[in-house]
């Protein structure tokens, strides 16, 4: 019974590794032919993950809590590395390339190492403060805060800004599973708001002080996630109306209407929804939604408190991919640039989505223990 395999999580996985691959293959038809059968690729990808998923199983969640931060030094120094000797790829230093290979997106990988630290962190402040102060607290979200703070510096340097707000999404899941005091979120949400509508107030009304004390780049990439407001963008406007000429069933598989850029990608459930209709997208949500729930209720198990926060981590960083790409989609919110996960291609992506699989087979199979990392 210890061993036995959570069928619930691997059942949508495998239903969801299908989608993506038959939905590549679709996309195919207008991605550049340079990039090979990305839909080949895909199975690759999803082949070695089940490797990694078995190898994980065999040394057991203990292993990565263990290593938990050599794996964040080793994930920093890589995003450095990166910045300072990577090779750009459509003007971003995200990626290490390795011939005869493909190439390697370092920041993928970070989400897991931050979840570990993060869930080790709040683990040991529990266990050394049972009745924390208002002080103790606030020294606890500074050292957290630090901790995320770094990787997220190195990764938008990269440009990588979809993968700073999955970061910051991990940590604000993690630090609210954890049970701090509700106030530090109502504080923390006002000095956000705050800044956030001082940042927009200098882009739309000071359009050149923003670009000197932020850049052009970052203006740049505020200009894309606000074509949503308008609907505007080729993007967009051709992935909305594959959607909405779809019907009920789609027009059927390979059948994908009308160019739109990153269609294997961040616009994959364009595709598979032009393809399969609003039946499919029903059906495609659906398997989402049970997955992320069998997800959840892995923290009704008598498992650790350990445990519980990592799933925090997963639950809160899949949601808000789910929700955002889905979303941005359909034009209800803005292009970020995020992926769906276990359907939008990717071997890095893909890989990390994995090796949380087989964290995630580990917790369900895991008895109650005590676990004291540092």
């Amino acid at each position: 019974m210890k061993n036995k395999i959570n069928l619930r999580i691997v059942i949508p996985i495998f239903l969801l590794s299908i989608i993506s691959i038959i939905t590549i293959y679709s996309a195919a038809t207008y991605t550049s032919a340079s990039l090979g059968n990305l839909a080949l690729k895909q199975t690759i990808w999803y082949l070695i993950g089940i490797v990694l998923v078995i190898i994980l199983l065999r040394l057991n969640n203990d292993f990565l809590f263990e290593h938990t931060w050599l794996l964040y030094i080793i994930g920093n120094l890589v995003l450095l590395f990166l910045l300072i000797f990577g090779t750009p790829i459509n003007n971003s230093k995200c990626w290490i390339v390795i011939p005869g290979i493909g190439s390697v997106q370092p920041s993928e990988f970070m989400k897991i190492f931050l979840m570990l630290v993060l869930a080790t962190m709040i683990h040991n402040f529990r266990s050394d403060f049972k009745n924390p102060t208002n002080f103790q607290e606030f020294v606890f979200l500074i050292k957290t805060f630090i901790i995320v703070l770094i990787p997220s510096i190195l990764t938008f340097l990269e440009p990588d800004t979809g993968c700073v707000l999955i970061y910051l999404i991990i940590y604000v899941s993690m630090i609210f599973a954890s049970g701090i005091r509700l106030r530090w979120f109502i504080g923390a949400f006002v000095v956000l708001l705050l800044a956030v509508c001082s940042v927009l107030w200098l882009y739309f009304f000071k359009e050149e002080i923003f670009i000197k004390i932020f850049g052009s780049s970052i203006y740049y990439r505020l200009e894309r996630i606000f074509e949503w407001k308008t609907g505007s963008g080729l993007q967009l406007e051709n992935a909305l109306a594959a959607i909405g000429s779809s019907g009920f069933f789609g027009h059927g598989f390979n059948k994908t209407p009308i160019y739109f850029p990153e269609s294997s990608t961040d616009f994959i459930f364009a595709v598979f929804a032009s393809n399969f209709g609003f039946v499919g997208s029903i059906i495609l949500i659906l398997i989402i939604f049970y997955l992320d729930l069998n997800i959840i209720l892995l923290t009704k198990r008598k498992t650790t408190d350990t445990n519980n926060y990592i799933i925090a981590g997963i639950v809160g960083m899949l949601l808000f991919q789910q929700v955002q790409n889905i979303g941005m989609t359909v034009g209800l919110l803005p292009i970020t640039g995020i992926t769906l996960p276990f359907v939008s291609y990717g071997g890095s992506s893909l890989l990390s989505y994995m090796l949380i699989v087989g964290i995630l087979l580990n917790i369900s199979k895991e008895k109650e223990k005590t676990y004291r990392y540092r």
